[in-house]
């Protein structure tokens, strides 16, 4: 049984994590005595129930006005499932909180974390990313117990378990690590409105500083020479914009500017807009192509499809929109498909990975014995940029950072090596060259 001897450390708890203004711990501390005194008539109630009965018993008393009723609920609240999650081992079964049935309750929370991440208009891949990872995070409360023999909770000591569980068992990488916190994150403020205070013990997978792979001139133009129709516009463009995968694949016909020479990145990453040049060497090719577009998209219409997916809001405010030329996607799929979160049928934009595959082949194709990726045309657009004297807070721009430190890490590939320190190998054999 747990007494008032325990109410200081409860206090303590409150103002350490500052859950509630000091002016009002006393007060929730006062509820919570009354509980444990309510409690001790009715040891033979499991604590989820005996909540119940006592705040019940409270709201018998007609002097208690509804915000006190509250103040009383939340205080309960916070001491049994956040302080005395802590201290789960010291309580009689009785009066541990009753473990979810994550059988059940697991197929529930994603449902909720689905609709979560829609309203809050997320991104389809985000929202597979998230919920592949919350699905993991489930299955390994399943198949684990905690410290005590108990089945585990819901609560940030099981995130902690788990998020060190895939550094040190799984040896996931710190970018995948990190992409599984921000999952859990989400279900825990989101959708289960616990806020997780303290993560400090978590075995975190780390990454030193990489450089980026970034191609020559001469090794762009050989991957170049390798492609040919739609697959080397889009190299070019990557190239020649420093596009991301995703903001090329997502590209609009209405985000181009051809007057301008420049394209809108529409929800970039950080959900940012940016502009970028639009390269002079690629403005007739992209014509010809959307003019290939436009041709397929009235074939669409006049087969009574023809609409493209748009941002709810956009989707309820003008709900033609979808059909209309400027929303079309610029690369569009080769094939009509149903949108698997509304069920109609659409064109959606061409597959980053088809783009992926296009670019690995071309690499591979071309003897490029580094491992270039998409992301590497990113890099070598930076860094080609920076060695034509362009001013770095100009390409920080252009590549859409939010920070000039994370584009600095291109100033690192192209330092001039002419002013480095001499090899001592170097002088060591000129200086037996001359002795000879």
């Amino acid at each position: 049984m747990v007494t008032n001897n325990i109410l200081p450390d409860f206090q303590k708890f409150l103002a350490e994590r500052k859950l509630v203004s000091s002016g009002k711990i006393p007060f929730y501390a006062y509820w919570v005595s009354k509980f444990l005194a309510f409690g001790n008539h009715h040891q033979d109630k499991n604590i989820d129930l005996r909540i119940k009965l006592f705040l019940d018993s409270l709201a018998e008393d007609k002097k208690l006005e509804e915000w006190q009723m509250k103040q009383a609920d939340e205080a309960v609240g916070l001491y049994v499932k956040h302080f005395l999650a802590g201290n789960v081992s010291a309580l009689s079964p009785n009066e541990r909180p009753a473990s979810p049935d994550l059988a059940s309750d697991s197929k529930a929370l994603l449902k909720k974390l689905r609709e979560a991440l829609r309203i809050k208009h997320y991104s389809y891949s985000t929202e597979r990313t998230y919920l592949h990872w919350c699905n993991s995070f489930f299955k390994y409360l399943s198949a684990t117990k905690n410290a005590d023999g108990l089945p585990r909770r819901l609560d940030e000591t099981a995130v902690r378990e788990y998020l060190s569980h895939l550094a040190v068992r799984q040896r996931v990488s710190s970018s995948t690590q990190n992409q599984a916190f921000n999952a859990l994150l989400f279900l825990f403020r989101d959708v289960l409105r616990i806020d997780l205070q303290d993560l400090s013990q978590t075995v975190r997978a780390k990454r030193g500083p990489k450089m980026p792979v970034v191609l020559s001139k001469d090794e762009v133009k050989r991957l170049f020479d390798q492609l040919d129709g739609r697959d080397l516009l889009i190299a070019y463009i990557l190239y020649g914009t420093g596009m991301r995968l995703m903001e090329i694949a997502r590209l609009r016909v209405q985000d181009m500017d051809f007057g301008m020479k420049s394209i809108v990145v529409k929800a970039g990453k950080g959900d940012k807009d940016r502009i970028t040049m639009m390269p002079e060497a690629v403005m007739q090719l992209l014509r010809d192509h959307i003019s290939c577009v436009k041709t397929v998209h009235e074939k669409d219409l006049a087969k009574g499809y023809g609409e493209v997916y748009l941002p709810e809001g956009l989707d309820r405010k003008y709900p033609n929109a979808g059909r209309e030329w400027r929303w079309q996607y610029a690369f569009p799929s080769a094939s009509l498909s149903v949108d698997p979160r509304t069920g109609k049928v659409r064109r959606h934009h061409v597959s980053p990975s088809t783009i992926q595959k296009v670019i690995a082949t071309a690499v591979k194709k071309a003897g490029i014995d580094k491992h270039a990726t998409v992301h590497t045309l990113r890099h070598s657009f930076a860094t080609h940029l920076l060695m034509n004297g362009v001013n770095i807070r100009e390409v920080q721009e252009l590549l859409g950072h939010k920070n000039v430190e994370t584009t600095m890490i291109y100033t690192h590939v192209i330092r001039n090596m002419t002013n480095a320190p001499q090899s001592p190998l170097d002088t060591l054999l000129r200086q037996e060259g001359e002795t000879t």
